[in-house]
This record gives structure tokens, sequence and C-alpha cells, in this order.
């Protein structure tokens, strides 16, 4: 069994590991001459996360170059660095905090990119029958989701939560690829949509760095696969949790240039008055959205998986059923006494 070598690399934003499976020669001699053939190269293995957006980011990749795999992982993380300065709200010069300071007062021009986002957005909010909402922030403040763990607010403070949100508020004019609130008090969250984003587009660096062997994760909860692991055709493994207990299994799913996204009510939740009160908000109401534990979509992108998971989890399994695209497939968790979870046909 060849010998393996582990070397810690340090950077900023993360930390980086490297094995590396070191090759052998062998010496064969035929008709008197020394010939030397060399045994193939096993892959390298580089583990890689970044912080960013108010999750942890990680890359697990294979290839033959550990030097080409380090650069190809730092510059992932750069991008998802760079998303964060674009797309945070907890940092005030990002683009997206600027947005939500000035827009109700004038137009804002913003990047192309930021612009696209928001227009793919009010896309998904429009056919997802406002399910998808990106101008939740208002309802996430006074929830205490917001740099918080959560509390009940008055019906009041939700019914003025309300007055301050819906996307058909957000104008925006792709002439001047600028962003306008209608309405007083608004706040873009990309807490619905982030994470998929972001993974997409560290996935797009990976590719551009040839790397074909990789699985990047935002926060444990939107993960894309590129081509499978070494010895693993089927593709990367992924366990789906149960949401009643953690160290159960709900489903196993190889993801093979695919990816997959959970919303569960036990990601962020709180109890008052003897219920539970989870994250997932039902932007149309102003509550947390009942009637369901989790969900997981597996989608060609993890922008679509993630966003659409949020839907089909508030809108429940007859309206997933109608409305999913066929190349989803869609774990649904209902929240009823002895049902399972069950992979939607």
């Amino acid at each position: 069994m060849p010998p393996y070598l582990r070397a810690g690399l340090g950077h900023t934003k993360g930390r980086c590991f490297v094995t590396v499976l070191l090759a052998l020669f062998a010496v064969v001699p035929a008709i008197g001459i020394a010939r030397c053939a060399a045994v193939p190269k096993a892959p390298v293995k580089l583990e890689h996360d970044v912080y960013a957006m108010g999750t942890e980011y990680g890359i697990a990749l294979y290839g033959l170059n550990a030097t080409k795999l380090e650069s190809a992982a730092e510059q992932a993380s750069e991008e998802a660095t760079r998303l964060d300065r674009m797309l945070s709200n907890y940092i005030p010069d990002s683009e997206l905090s600027k947005v939500n300071r000035e827009a109700y007062d004038h137009p804002v021009q913003v990047s192309s990119e930021l612009f696209d986002l928001l227009e793919a957005c009010m896309r998904y909010s429009r056919e997802s029958d406002g399910s998808f909402d990106i101008t939740v922030g208002p309802l996430m403040k006074i929830w205490g989701f917001y740099k918080g763990s959560g509390y009940l607010p008055h019906r009041a403070e939700i019914r003025t939560a309300l007055h301050h949100m819906g996307y058909r508020n957000v104008e925006l004019d792709a002439a001047h690829r600028t962003v306008r609130f209608k309405e007083s008090g608004m706040s873009l969250d990309p807490g619905g949509v982030g994470k998929g984003y972001a993974v997409d587009k560290m996935v797009s660096v990976l590719r551009a760095n040839q790397v074909d062997s990789a699985l990047v994760s935002g926060g444990g909860s939107s993960i894309y696969g590129i081509g499978t692991p070494p010895n693993e055709p089927r593709g990367w493994y992924v366990r789906i949790r149960d949401p009643k207990d953690e160290n159960k299994t709900a489903a196993v799913v190889y993801l093979k240039d695919d990816s997959l996204s959970t919303s569960g009510n036990y990601e962020k939740f709180f109890y008052a008055e003897g219920k539970l009160y989870s994250h997932i908000m039902d932007p149309r109401t102003g509550y947390p959205s009942t009637g369901m534990l989790s969900v997981s979509v597996i989608a060609p992108r993890t922008l679509d998986s993630e966003v659409w998971a949020k839907p089909y989890y508030i809108l429940g399994r007859q309206w997933t059923a109608r409305h999913k695209p066929d190349e989803f497939r869609v774990l649904l968790c209902e929240d009823k006494p002895g049902a399972t979870c069950e992979w939607l046909p």
C-alpha cells in the first residue's frame, strides 16, 4: 500500500488540506535491458472551505495535479467572497445593502450581474404565485431571524411588515439597469437565493479550471456534484436527513452534474406558546409556513433547486406535482401523523 502525504496549506478565508497518493514506479528487466514502467498516478484529493454570506462553503475535488486543484479551489473561494460583497445584507457597503438603503429614495443603478439575478427573482415570484419573494426582509426582521434566533411578533407588526413587502413593489428598469422600491421600509433578503447562486458560480470557476470531479456545498443545504468521485460511477453520495431525527436518513442520492437543495423546519426555529415556528416564511400571510417538515429538490442548477424548495414547501404536494418541471426530483416530508418522506412521481 503506497504511503500518504498530508500537507496543510493556510489561507486567509478558510483552511485547505491536500492528500496526495504517491505514485510507485517499477523497474522491469526485459531482454537484458532495464525498462522503467510508471504506475498510473492515483487521484489527488483536496478539501477546501470558505466562509461567506453567513455560511460555510465546502469544496471537495479530485484530480491528478495538486497544484492545479489548489489554484482552482482558491479561485472558487474568491468567487464566494466576491459574491458576499455583492449580495450580503450584513455588509453595509455591499451592492444589496446600498439598494436596501436607497432604492425608495431614488432608482439605484446596479451591476449587470445583480440586475439579472433580481430579474430572475421577479420571475420566480410570479411563477410561484408569490410564495417565493425576495422582499421578505421585513418579515425576517420582525420574526427575529435576521441576526437572531427568532421570537413571536405582535399581529400589528406582521401587518406593518406586509405593507413594506411585495415583489410587485420592486421596479426594475432594464434600459438604465436600476432598481427602485415603490414602498418605504422595503428590504431585499438573499436568504432564499444566495447560496444556490454562489454554488453555481463556484462550480463555473472549477469547470473553467478543467476540474471534472468535485462536490461544492453551501452550508450543507445547497449542493452540486461535478462528475463523479473516483471508483463511484453513480456520482457523489449525499445523505438527506430525516427532518424528525438527524441521526436517521430520509433518502440517499448520488449527484452527477446536478444539484440538491433542502429546506427544513429544523434549520432555524424557536418555540413560543408551545408551538414551533420555523424560518420558512409564507410571504403572502406573514407567518411561518406549516404542513411540511422538509423539502429536497434535485435540479440541473443549484439556484433553481434552492429557490424552488421554498414554494414546494409552502404550497404543498398537489401544487408541486402540477408545476414542477419534468427534470426535477422532489422529496416531500409532510407534517402529518404517520407520514413518511416520499419522492413525487
